[in-house]
């Protein structure tokens, strides 16, 4: 039985549909430029996950609830990081900028997926919209322990 969305659903989906692609767009664009073959993995994972992503969204625009909340999918723990596997300089200053993009890229598209969870009516599309959203998170994550492994992130 398809769900039927509200208009506002269905704004938010549309908001979250634009924000996929542009993720995947950036995961593959980053990861062909990236030095750093573990990093390049990384990247490439992520435009995988993202691209589960919009398959999701694309399913519940068309009133169906995501199959990942049938069976969930395995998840990846975010990778060891190990620091030293790419030399200092120009490259990895380029890596630095590239991941601070992502980085801000996740916080605005997690935050994204904060509001539109409130917005559902459908607790079965909350459930999908709030994995994807923990997805999110654990792609923000696996990027800062990259970079603070690498020296791109000191928190004081």
């Amino acid at each position: 039985m398809a769900h039927q969305l509200t208009q506002k659903e269905r704004m938010l989906l549309e908001d979250q549909k634009k924000h996929e692609e542009v993720c995947i767009q950036k995961y593959r664009t980053y990861a062909a430029q990236v030095q750093d073959s573990q990093l390049k993995q990384l990247l490439n994972n992520y435009a995988q996950q993202e691209q589960q992503h919009l398959d999701s969204i694309n399913q519940m625009l068309a009133g169906q609830i995501p199959s990942m909340i049938q069976g969930q999918q395995g998840q990846q723990a975010s990778p060891t990081m190990t620091a030293g596997t790419q030399p200092g300089g120009a490259a990895n200053q380029q890596d630095a900028m590239l991941l601070n993009d992502l980085l801000m890229t996740e916080k605005y598209v997690s935050n994204a997926y904060n509001t539109a969870i409130f917005e559902f009516t459908n607790s079965q599309m909350r459930q999908a919209l709030n994995h994807i959203q923990k997805e999110e998170q654990q792609h923000g994550e696996g990027i800062y322990n990259y970079m603070n492994a690498h020296g791109m992130y000191n928190p004081q």
